[in-house]
């Protein structure tokens, strides 16, 4: 005797064992297109889980009393900061030895293991320097803006620094050979504040993203010092260059230059390998694709008699 449908809804209300068995071929169907080894014996990429905490606890370490935990007092900072680097560091090695392992498999000539403890040394080593490159990007952000009160308003308030921390954090990972882990961090920090930048951009001390939603700088972008940005400003490229099969050339320069004290105002748009100079200002909502002179101010105004095409 058939089983009522009451019944069976209760077994399987939702046709689950199809649909698991649907979503298996189709994960094979992709890793074979992929080249994709079926079984790798555990995880094969870094979690973004992980690495959200691993940043966190990483930003704690550099700001204790600020980022750190409610209850620590200034008596337990070095306590706290060595038991915190001692278990993130740990995590970040897992990690990068993740992302080592998936570019060993797929050919890369690497020791994973040996090669994560050496990136994670050195990048340990760094953070000391990365947290005085903050405290320009904080102090920076403090006297940019009239409306912040304190420093420590600033490292507890401001999107834009939040950002600075992951971009600082991330750009060493990045240049210290681990791209994926660095560019997860960046998102991360994306998807907190709105402000996407990749770990691939140097940027250089006193940095300040002042309010900060929709601001997007590039791979290839060099930032000078001191220069202050304002929300939606993009950084970014005006064309993509093309290998003989058709498929987009990477790691080529293609992202703006910008000086030392450079000002760019809400919405400007500078796109293409062009250099802006020492002490230029990009007025809002401009659109740039051409060198621009130090000290110039380009706004809609003086664009009016023609483009700056």
């Amino acid at each position: 005797m058939n089983q009522p449908l009451s019944g069976r809804l209760r077994l399987d209300p939702w046709n689950l064992s199809q649909v698991v068995d649907d979503l298996h071929q189709i994960r094979d169907q992709w890793r074979e297109v992929q080249q994709r080894q079926r079984d790798v014996g555990g995880r094969e990429f870094p979690s973004r889980d992980a690495l959200r905490q691993i940043a966190s606890a990483l930003a704690g370490a550099l700001f204790p009393m600020r980022l750190g935990p409610a209850d620590l007092r200034q008596e337990g900072e070095d306590y706290y900061i060595a038991h915190t680097l001692d278990a993130a560091l740990n995590g970040l090695f897992a990690q990068i030895r993740l992302e080592l392992e998936y570019k060993a498999r797929n050919g890369a000539d690497a020791a994973p293991e040996d090669e994560a403890i050496e990136i994670v040394r050195r990048f340990a080593a760094d953070l000391p320097a990365i947290r005085r490159q903050l405290d320009t990007d904080v102090q920076a952000a403090y006297l940019g803006d009239p409306a912040a009160r304190s420093v420590d308003e600033v490292l507890l308030c401001y999107p834009g620094i939040l950002a600075v921390i992951h971009h600082r954090l991330a750009h060493r990972l990045y240049r210290l050979g681990a791209p994926l882990v660095a560019r997860i961090i960046a998102e991360i920090s994306h998807g907190e504040t709105g402000i996407d930048l990749h770990p691939g951009a140097q940027i250089g001390n006193g940095f300040f993203i002042d309010h900060g939603t929709g601001v997007v700088i590039g791979e290839t972008a060099v930032i000078g010092e001191r220069v202050r940005i304002y929300q939606a400003v993009t950084l970014g490229a005006k064309r993509f260059t093309t290998e003989a099969d058709g498929s987009l050339s990477k790691g080529q320069p293609r992202h703006p230059i910008v000086e030392d004290d450079v000002v760019i105002y809400a919405g400007a748009t500078i796109l293409g390998r062009i250099t802006i100079g020492k002490g230029a200002t990009i007025g809002g909502n401009v659109w740039v694709t051409r060198d621009v002179p130090p000290g110039a101010s380009i706004t809609q105004a003086n664009l009016q008699g023609g483009t700056n095409e």
